[in-house]
């Protein structure tokens, strides 16, 4: 990687690793993160770990992997206003395109540009650099994001304008959440026919009825049941960042909608 300083914020349980594979490819990156054990091992794998957001102030690039727009209102924009003009910004952040491009307008009024980079994938995914990211914004700011983002993913995959990569993932999140639900009450289903879980999914897997859901359903070794618990918290929030995108462009999405209510989540939480 080249010697431009690369700060990144958001090292969660998906940032941690991604700032980890940055660092191991060579990259000059610094991290603000507050809990303790993620700052030692960010220092053991050679990030550089800094005290405060504002400490950030004076990078090339800016990276962020936030959990919600809230998030990003709070922790992000007064970041941006501090940044250099010249800087690139960007967010795996999966939340409403409207935030970002409010984000956006404020940036460039200090000549900073911003990329919205969703990703799919898990921890595991960045840690093994297979990461799928989608990438909106400015040619010449995703030329730069898609560099900085290469040592965890593989896949690079450009949608267009600012927003539209949030657009995408939110529409695939929807698709997932429907698969996923529907992949649950299958696997009830066989379970009431005395067939056993992992065979049943073995089938899918290897079957037209097989999707992503049933791989990672497959992959986490837990029955499904149990699986299944963690992925509300991630999921509603998807469900309701598509639905309010979709009402402010006038995007009937409705079927899709529905569809991620056929099964045993609740992803609709009041």
């Amino acid at each position: 990687m080249n010697e431009r300083h690369i700060g990144f914020i958001g090292a969660g349980q998906i940032g941690e690793p991604m700032a980890l594979q940055i660092a191991g490819a060579g990259g000059r990156i610094s991290v603000y993160a507050r809990r303790p054990d993620v700052r030692e091992r960010l220092e053991s794998g050679g990030v550089r770990v800094v005290d405060s957001v504002d400490a950030l102030s004076d990078v090339d690039i800016l990276g962020s992997c936030l959990f919600s727009d809230a998030q990003l209102a709070e922790v992000l924009s007064p970041l941006v206003a501090q940044l250099r003009s010249g800087t690139v910004v960007y967010s795996h952040t999966t939340g409403s395109p409207s935030v970002l491009e409010k984000l956006s307008a404020s940036a460039e009024r200090c000549g900073v540009a911003v990329v919205d980079a969703p990703f799919s994938g898990q921890a595991e995914t960045v840690r093994a650099g297979q990461l799928t990211v989608m990438l909106g914004g400015d040619d010449a700011a995703v030329d730069v994001v898609a560099h900085v983002v290469a040592p965890y993913a593989s896949t690079v995959l450009r949608t267009g304008a600012l927003g539209s990569a949030l657009a995408t993932k939110l529409l695939n999140n929807l698709l997932f959440a429907a698969c996923s639900q529907l992949t649950l009450s299958a696997v009830s289903s066989a379970a009431a026919l005395g067939i056993e879980e992992s065979d049943f999914l073995r089938v899918l897997q290897a079957s037209s009825g097989g999707s992503a859901a049933a791989g990672y359903i497959a992959a986490a070794q837990v029955p499904a049941a149990e699986f299944s618990k963690g992925l509300p918290r991630y999921l509603s929030k998807d469900v309701v960042a598509a639905t309010a995108v979709a009402k402010d462009i006038g995007l009937d999405i409705e079927a899709l909608v529905e569809a991620t209510r056929l099964g045993p989540m609740d992803l609709h939480p009041i």
